[in-house]
């Protein structure tokens, strides 16, 4: 029933503000109120013609609300003296009603010690108090919104549910805290929402919710609540094993991958596959090819397909192009099941400027630096996070430890490290500004990812962290009790850089390029490595890894083979990116499928059984992991011969037991090439890679040769070998 307007029992003011949605303190004015001697509730919802006050213990006791002015409502009480629960009926224009709890009827959500830790910069749990919460307040069940927006003037949030009217549900500001709340009774997951932030100067702008566990993905933007506490793991054997693992000393080699152009559907329109769908075709392949891990590329949300997942707009949500939450667990529990670890590319180094992002999150620089010469990267387009500030630090600390614990991620690889390092990085004389000791070093990011690394492996013991660093910086993964930045692993960009150089280079040439596929020896043990060859050696023109090598196809296929074989014998973890295992020869391209017909041919598919070889093997040898990041783990037999272009080298196990590797990097037969080893016996070859069944010439030493006792090279002993074209060879002692 609609009441005759009456004097409201506040000034007009507050009523124009709240009509304007311009008031900073709502709660002030709506709800249940003192006015006088008597309660009063207000309410104001534009889109009711009519609203009714009941009793929520006692329906049939009810209160007509007066229309004020404009969807505001005020209905007095006048034998009601006390505060009690109550509930509201709403007539809409066109006749319809409903009942609703009032938002305006809860108190504070969020308590001292929440927000005490989280601008302290260390509520490593801050992702389920902000955001939105699946919650039941005194038996009323709806979502509570959080977020942080201190310079804001109002925030409201608005979705589906309110029209996406900003006027109907503004927020508390928890005062001196810059976080706003509201408790939306009715509301649950699968709502789709947004926060309405009038700037610090005035600026109205709709923000998807930083702490979003689902959300749109494109030019659909909005967050979607979504309740985390439903999903069963089923990893728990895999989750013990994993604590007490020392990756270090481990075999890891991981296929890096794009969801998005791993593999499509052509027959439907060239959809996606889903994450249910991954767990089945992506995981299958992997298990054959005997991978140890995946690395995905971003999976956190992102609005634009071209970044490949680089640029976050959504930290805390899997990308909703593949699927739910949910399903992106259920694809992570699969991988468990079968042994397979999940790594995932993590972005804290800068995000972008998209206008429902982070950037000016509150009509200031919030999150980034509000100079350019601090809070820009230029040749990205892209911001760089303030981490000097406790919150924003907070805020992707938080967002680590969320992934290792919320969806049991095995690791994180941080992109863009040197880029966070340096405060010059990528540019000039004159568009940077130097630390507070006249230093290029940006010393807020080092703490930054000192204070990440520890909280994570203290937390999550058996997870690693993989640094992308491309620079010289001393002791990236050493502990930080040690002076290092406290990474479980670096890639090795200068080992990817080098041999590549070679391997390019035509083989009449790579006499002169010996020092190249040497250097990487001298430092091998100063970091534990990952060595790569990812993605960004196949983009930008840069072609494909096939593409690269020399000769006919004949001779690229030769010279990639001994390629992988070479970076399998040498020491570090490995990584190779999709298409690259079956010599794909077009450039990646995001926006479509890899060329799985290749497959069809004899080159391409005995490329990829060399791959799985490799993996079977590097998984089996001791002698290739065990010592991995120690120099008492390698050792030369010769690396003069650059006239041949033969290298030999031996990978050592903790018992003493080794693989002698033979490398020639010529398509020149070597015949009775002569290394030297310790011990008599015999020497079987574990690996050839120009073996007929992975396509090559089937040039070798019959199975294996016996040691003479022909003192060579400082050893006791030599073996007498057949050298292969273009190829490596490895023996090991059997007898």
């Amino acid at each position: 029933m609609n009441v005759s307007p009456a004097a409201p029992t506040i000034a007009s003011h507050d009523i124009d503000r709240l009509l304007g949605a311009a008031h900073d303190d709502p709660f002030a004015v709506l709800g249940m109120h003192p006015a006088g001697e008597r309660l009063v509730v207000r309410v104001f919802r534009p889109d009711a013609r009519g609203v009714t006050v009941r009793d929520a213990q006692n329906p049939q006791r009810e209160f007509p609300a007066a229309a004020v002015r404009d969807g505001f409502f005020e209905a007095a009480l006048p034998e009601k003296t006390e505060p009690f629960a109550y509930v509201l009926q709403f007539t809409a224009h066109n006749g319809d009603s409903w009942t609703a709890s009032d938002p305006y009827s809860f108190g504070a959500i969020l308590g001292p010690v929440d927000l005490h830790l989280f601008h302290e910069g260390n509520h490593w749990e801050i992702y389920k108090k902000l955001g939105a919460q699946i919650m039941k307040i005194g038996g009323v069940r709806g979502v509570a919104f959080a977020v942080w927006a201190p310079n804001a003037q109002r925030v409201s949030v608005v979705g589906e549910f309110n029209g996406w009217d900003g006027r109907t549900h503004p927020m508390r500001k928890l005062v001196g805290s810059g976080v706003w709340e509201i408790f939306i009774p009715d509301i649950g997951e699968n709502a789709h929402y947004k926060f309405e932030i009038r700037g610090a100067h005035g600026q109205l702008v709709l923000k998807s919710d930083p702490f979003a566990f689902y959300g749109q993905h494109g030019i659909n933007t909005a967050s979607l609540v979504w309740d985390l506490r439903r999903y069963k793991w089923s990893d728990d054997a895999w989750m013990q094993k994993r604590r007490e693992t020392e990756w270090q000393r481990q075999p890891v080699s991981c296929y890096e991958v794009h969801l998005g152009s791993w593999a499509r559907v052509p027959e439907e329109g060239n959809r996606f596959l889903s994450y249910r769908e991954f767990a089945d075709r992506l995981l299958d392949y992997v298990v054959e090819m005997g991978y140890t891990h995946i690395e995905l590329m971003p999976v956190a949300e992102h609005p634009f397909d071209g970044s490949w997942g680089y640029q976050v707009t959504g930290y805390f949500a899997p990308t909703s192009r593949f699927g739910n939450p949910d399903e992106f667990r259920h694809f992570v529990d699969k991988c468990h099941e079968r042994g397979v670890g999940v790594i995932v590319d993590w972005v804290p180094g800068h995000f972008p400027k998209d206008p429902h992002g982070l950037a000016e999150f509150d009509g200031t620089d919030l999150f980034e630096h509000a100079d350019p010469r601090k809070g820009e990267h230029m040749d990205w387009g892209t911001l760089i996070p303030n981490y000097g500030r406790n919150e924003v630090r907070n805020f992707f600390i938080a967002n680590a430890l969320f992934w290792l614990e919320e969806y049991h991620i095995d690791g994180l690889r941080v992109d863009a490290v040197a880029s966070m390092l340096y405060l010059d990085y990528s540019r000039k004389a004159g568009e940077w500004i130097p630390n507070e000791h006249g230093g290029r070093e940006n010393l807020e990011a080092i703490y930054f990812l000192k204070r990440f690394n520890e909280v994570c492996y203290e937390r999550f013991p058996g997870i690693m962290t993989i640094a992308e660093e491309s620079t010289a910086w001393p002791g990236v993964s050493r502990p930080t009790y040690l002076g290092g930045l406290g990474f479980g692993f670096k890639w090795n960009m200068g080992w990817m850089h080098d041999f590549l150089t070679y391997m390019q280079k035509e083989p009449v040439h790579r006499r002169f390029h010996q020092g190249d596929i040497t250097f990487s020896l001298i430092y091998a043990f100063h970091e534990h490595f990952v060595l790569v060859l990812s993605h960004d050696e196949v983009v930008h023109g840069k072609g494909s890894l096939i593409g690269k090598m020399p000769g006919d196809v004949w001779q690229k296929f030769a010279n990639l083979r001994m390629f992988y074989a070479w970076m399998y014998a040498h020491p570090g973890k490995k990584l190779l990116f999709q298409g690259g295992e079956f010599g794909q020869w077009a450039e990646w391209d995001h926006d479509r499928s890899l060329d799985w017909h290749l497959l069809d041919s004899g080159f391409h598919d005995g490329l990829r059984r060399l791959v799985q070889h490799l993996n079977w093997l590097y998984k089996n040898e001791p002698a290739l992991f065990e010592l991995d990041d120690s120099n008492e783990g390698f050792e030369w037999i010769d690396f003069h011969d650059s006239n041949n272009s033969v290298v030999a080298f031996k990978r050592k196990a903790r018992d003493g037991s080794f693989i002698a590797f033979a490398v020639n990097g010529t398509p020149v037969v070597r015949e009775a090439y002569r290394i030297g080893v310790n011990g008599e016996g015999f020497y079987q070859e574990i690996l050839n890679s120009d073996a007929q069944t992975y396509g090559g010439g089937n040039v070798g030493n019959c199975g294996g040769t016996w040691a003479e006792p022909i003192p060579w090279q400082g050893k006791s002993h030599s073996l007498l070998l057949r050298l292969p074209p273009l190829a490596v060879i490895g023996l090991k002692k059997t007898c």
